[in-house]
């Protein structure tokens, strides 16, 4: 069932060689950032990977006889799967998912072993009780998969004859259920029918898949997900996670083919209902607020204008950008598995971010990403900066 990357070495060669050590890369690479090492970067990595190899070019041959070790495999996690390289990229190669097949290959094809925090992600959701990435030490019970749906408001109506179905992602589901609730109560506002998956609902699979740990997405999770969304009727799925969205999107097409259901963002969703007329904004909310573009939304899904609209049609919002924005953001510094595996060096990342944020002048930072919330307001904690990040869809219920 997985994609080993050996049997995809004589394709990746023509990305491989293509590299011109340019390094326009490691001017964009957050991580990079932080540590500082040219093996962090995605010129480095790109370099060791070509000094590994046979036949490699001439300029190369002053590393002769580099090996793919523990180092290098440790390398390719220092990485928060944002993309930015994909985008300055003068030769197109799509870096950010090579590391994520590397990661996949070094372990199913050459014995690696992930860091224990992505080691306990695999077998959490791989736990029939679970389905899902998280623990509570002092309530075990907390993240069970019986209580997935626990989050749902007891005044939201599901429909039996549902138009949309509503998957809420795991971190919606167990620690920030006002964004699930949010989402729910913008769909009944608009009288949309709609139900959830509750406890049929498992985890999309993308920590997994962007920590190389695959198997069990390719051989459970992709296809019970799909199973379970057509047996509830609905032909639109929406979600509000960024990383649910583009796993959705861009990985389960690759598993089990063409999805048999339209697919929106929460945004994207809104933003037709606001042009439907049938999500009508009522409330003015003055505050100055910046937008924050989610990677796995921007750059790995192509949603800028969609967020962006919806905040534009709240009456007396001003909304304003920072100076990286779009298809240029500065990741937050929370996805990828990176921030469980590096905590201190991913709230460092936010930090930085929160800093260009509050330097628009803006009240608030507004993103539609749950990993973006949280680390965000950790950076901002941990820097002393007075600004709160928070998401999109509970500042449209403020307005309606």
């Amino acid at each position: 069932m997985r994609d080993s990357l050996t049997k995809k070495m004589p394709e990746r060669d023509i990305d491989i060689f293509s590299c011109l050590q340019c390094g326009y890369c490691r001017n964009v690479c957050p991580a990079y950032g932080q540590f500082g090492w040219e093996s962090n970067t995605p010129r480095g990595k790109m370099f060791a990977i070509r000094a590994s190899k046979s036949g490699m070019p001439l300029m190369d041959m002053v590393t002769p006889g580099v090996k793919l070790g523990p180092e290098f495999f440790e390398r390719l996690y220092h990485c928060t799967s944002c993309g930015a390289c994909d985008e300055v990229c003068h030769v197109n190669i799509h870096l950010s998912n090579l590391w994520e097949e590397m990661k996949e290959w070094m372990i199913y094809e050459k014995g690696m072993k992930p860091k224990p925090a992505h080691r306990a992600l695999y077998d959490r959701i791989c736990d029939p009780k679970k389905r899902n990435p998280f623990h509570d030490d002092k309530d075990p019970g907390k993240d069970s998969l019986e209580k997935r749906g626990a989050w749902l408001p007891p005044d939201v109506k599901l429909s039996d004859k549902p138009e949309v179905l509503f998957f809420a992602g795991c971190t919606s589901s167990y620690r920030l259920q006002p964004l699930a609730q949010a989402s729910v109560r913008i769909l009944a506002k608009a009288d949309v029918p709609f139900t959830i998956l509750g406890s049929d609902e498992w985890c999309c699979g993308s920590p997994l898949l962007r920590t190389g740990q695959t198997d069990v997405v390719k051989k459970e999770l992709a296809k019970h997900n799909v199973d379970v969304i057509m047996k509830k009727g609905a032909g639109t799925v929406v979600t509000a996670c960024a990383g649910c969205y583009n796993t959705l999107r861009g990985d389960y097409p690759k598993i089990v083919g063409k999805l048999p259901f339209k697919l929106y963002h929460i945004t994207e969703y809104m933003d037709k209902l606001l042009k439907e007329k049938k999500l009508v904004f009522t409330k003015e909310i003055k505050k100055k607020v910046v937008y924050h573009d989610p990677c796995h939304l921007g750059r790995h899904a192509g949603v800028y204008d969609a967020p962006r609209n919806v905040l534009k049609a709240i009456p007396g919002l001003t909304l304003l950008e920072m100076e990286r924005n779009r298809n240029k953001s500065r990741c937050c510094g929370g996805g990828g598995g990176f921030r469980i595996g590096y905590t201190d060096i991913s709230e460092d990342i936010a930090v930085e971010r929160v800093k260009e944020a509050k330097a628009t002048g803006a009240e608030l930072i507004v993103t539609p990403c749950p990993f973006c919330v949280v680390n965000l307001n950790a950076g901002a904690k941990k820097a002393g900066i007075d600004i709160k990040t928070v998401d999109l869809g509970q500042l449209v219920m403020q307005a309606l």
